[in-house]
């Protein structure tokens, strides 16, 4: 896994390195993935929603094998503040993403299967859960992700930020 993390952190440094359209490719590539993850515009908030999924969800770019390999070897590095960096001067928006958002109730269903809970024979007072969160966290995340893509977006709605208060 090291060698695998260290080739995809030279290669992204390499690419990176010079303005010309490896740079503008690689960059719209990870722009991309950080919209299909739900993740604002921080590569680094991408390494932190990767920890949730595994290796075999996480397969589908160059970012996300990046950002797992990285959280499976447990390394912390400067590539992430560096792309950050670009990305801000790219976009700033400075509102919380949809994965930042959700991410606890979502750790917290993962923990609980981790354990072989499950919605039907767990009782939801046992994780300080109201019933109406509950069944929102286990029927939410596909209807989220599923409505954030189209129904939201397409009102104007990119972030949670930008949801009415009620």
């Amino acid at each position: 896994m090291a060698v695998l993390t260290q080739e995809l952190l030279l290669h992204a440094e390499r690419c990176i390195r010079h303005e010309d359209v490896f740079k503008n490719i690689l960059l719209a590539g990870l722009n991309c993935t950080l919209d299909e993850w739900l993740c604002g515009r921080f590569f680094a908030e991408l390494t932190e929603e990767i920890e949730l999924w595994t290796w075999d969800e996480t397969t589908g770019d160059f970012w996300t094998r990046k950002a797992k390999a990285l959280q499976q070897s447990n390394i912390s590095i400067t590539c992430a503040e560096q792309l950050d960096s670009i990305l801000a001067s790219l976009h700033t928006t400075g509102k919380m993403s949809w994965a930042a958002a959700t991410r606890f109730i979502r750790e917290c269903k993962i923990k609980i299967e981790r354990i072989r809970g499950s919605h039907i024979d767990t009782n939801s007072g046992a994780w300080g859960l109201d019933q109406v969160t509950w069944e929102l966290m286990w029927a939410g995340e596909a209807a989220m992700r599923k409505s954030i893509r189209t129904a939201l977006r397409q009102a104007g709605i990119e972030s949670i930020s930008d949801l009415p208060r009620i």
